[in-house]
C-alpha cells in the first residue's frame, strides 16, 4: 500500500514523455517496473519488520503501565481472598490447637493434683495402719505381760501356800520329834541311872533332861 502513489507517478510521466519516442517509452517502462520493484520490496521489508516480534512481553516498556495495573488488580484480589479466606481458617485452626493443647495441660495437671492426693492419702492410710498396728502390739504386749504377772502372783501364791504349809508340817514334826525326843532321852537316862545306881523314876529322869536341855 505504501509503494501506490510512487507507481501511479512513475506511469504519468511514462505517459506524458511518450510522444519523445519509442526508446523513452521503453526507458520510462523499465524505470517504472524498477521502481515498483523496490517499492514491493520496501514494503515487504515493512511488513517483515511489523510482523517480527519485539521480545520477552514484560520487558516491553510500552506495557509496563497495563502490568502494574493489573499486577495491583492481582495483588488486591490476592489479599482479599487470604483475608476474608486463608486468615479466618488458619486462625480458627491455630486457636482450636491452642484450647485443646490448654485443655490437654489442664487435664495432665488435673491428673497430677489427682495423683498427688492419692499419693497422700495412701501415704496418710499407712501411717494410720503403722500407728494402730503398734497400738495393737502394745495393748496385746501389756495383756500378755498382765496375763503372766497374773498368773505368775498365782504361782507364787500358790508356791507360798505350799511353802507355809509345807514350813508348818516341817514345824509340827520337829516339835513332834522334839518331844520325843525328850521322851527318849529320858528313857535312855532312866535305863542308864538304873544300871548305875539303881532304880530311877520317869519324873526324876524327865526333870534331869530338861534341866540339861535348858541349861
Amino acid at each position: 500500500m505504501a509503494g501506490q502513489p510512487t507507481d501511479i507517478m512513475l506511469v504519468a510521466q511514462a505517459t506524458t514523455a511518450a510522444p519523445s519516442g519509442g526508446n523513452t517509452v521503453a526507458q520510462a517502462a523499465a524505470t517504472t517496473g524498477a521502481a515498483a520493484n523496490q517499492a514491493g520490496a520496501a514494503a515487504t521489508h515493512s511488513a517483515t519488520e511489523a510482523a517480527a516480534p519485539i521480545g520477552f512481553p514484560p520487558f516491553d516498556a510500552s506495557t509496563f503501565g497495563a502490568q502494574i495495573f493489573w499486577l495491583l488488580i492481582c495483588f488486591g484480589i490476592l489479599y482479599v481472598v487470604v483475608a476474608r479466606a486463608v486468615v479466618p481458617r488458619v486462625g480458627g485452626i491455630l486457636e482450636a490447637r491452642k484450647d485443646k493443647i490448654d485443655g490437654d495441660l489442664a487435664a495432665a495437671d488435673n491428673f497430677r493434683k489427682q495423683t498427688d492426693k492419692a499419693i497422700a492419702d495412701y501415704e496418710a492410710a499407712l501411717a494410720a495402719a503403722r500407728a494402730k498396728a503398734h497400738s495393737i502390739a502394745e495393748e496385746t504386749r501389756a495383756k500378755a505381760k498382765g496375763e503372766l504377772d497374773g498368773k505368775r502372783a498365782a504361782v507364787e501364791a500358790d508356791l507360798a501356800g505350799k511353802v507355809n504349809v509345807a514350813e508348818a508340817s516341817i514345824q509340827k514334826a520337829k516339835t513332834a520329834a522334839l518331844g520325843n525326843v525328850d521322851s527318849i532321852a529320858a528313857d535312855t537316862a532312866a535305863a542308864l541311872v538304873s544300871r548305875l545306881t539303881g532304880a530311877v523314876s520317869a519324873d526324876e529322869a524327865k526333870a534331869a533332861v530338861a534341866s540339861v536341855v535348858k541349861g
